[in-house]
């Protein structure tokens, strides 16, 4: 069955992927309240925090309120990309720098055989996850049509779920803007994008935005699944 006014190309697959992603997230993401947004159901979890009781290493923002990001390292999700990298022709050196770890920490995961060891990222709170991709839309959008200004001061991080969503929609209509200004040949160039904290550089631009759609998606699902327990939490079992 054909839908009328469904586009067949590459960016309007993209595009059309992303625009009902972020249709149903709108809705999902309805009704935030502010103790919600910074719940934490376990402890350790990341999340935004005063920039004087930041609990991991490299939180980072240019306000108040930082985003919790911890010491670098290849998670076990990762061990297949960097296998990737590797046979794509990528020294050790290079790998180690991509990823901001050691090159033994690289020939670690490189050696590694069988089944990957379980993933031990920490649990993050529904600010955390709308921070983290708040920061990477946006440098993305300023590393690929912007000024390249310095990733980690784009964002000014708020305690307000109000407030951080009207921020990120915002954000994320321009990047998503931009992106549909982008040409044929644009889409082939390796390098269109060149934000840092990334592989964007040595990948063409239709591989980023590809990229971008998983990031949105897998991220927006998990916090739904977090309004889901918060609703739920007070729920006991007969």
């Amino acid at each position: 069955m054909e839908i009328e006014g469904a586009r067949t190309d590459r960016l309007g697959l993209l595009l059309d992927q992303f625009d009902q992603a972020r249709e149903m997230a709108e809705v999902r993401l309805t009704t935030l309240s502010d103790d919600e947004y910074l719940w934490e159901p376990v402890p350790g979890c990341w999340s935004i925090r005063r920039r004087g009781e930041a609990a991991t290493p490299r939180a980072f923002g240019p306000g108040e309120w930082v985003l919790d990001k911890g010491a670098p390292d290849i998670p076990a999700s990762e061990y297949a990309e960097v296998a990737r990298q590797a046979a794509d022709g990528m020294t050790v050196a290079k790998i180690a720098d991509d990823w901001s770890v050691s090159a033994e920490r690289v020939e670690q995961v490189l050696a590694h055989t069988g089944t990957p060891e379980p993933d031990t990222s920490p649990v993050t709170t529904i600010a955390w996850r709308l921070g983290h991709l708040h920061s990477c839309f946006e440098g993305q959008w300023e590393w690929t049509f912007g000024e390249r200004k310095e990733p980690n001061l784009l964002v000014d991080f708020t305690p307000s779920a109000a407030l951080a969503l009207e921020r990120f929609w915002a954000s994320i209509d321009r990047w998503r803007d931009s992106v549909a200004s982008v040409t044929e040949e644009q889409l082939d160039t390796v390098g269109f994008s060149q934000y840092p904290y990334s592989n964007d550089a040595e990948c063409p631009y239709v591989t980023v935005l590809a990229g971008a759609n998983l990031e949105f998606i897998h991220h927006m699902a998990e916090t739904a699944l977090l309004r889901d327990l918060w609703r739920t939490r007070f729920t006991t079992s007969g």
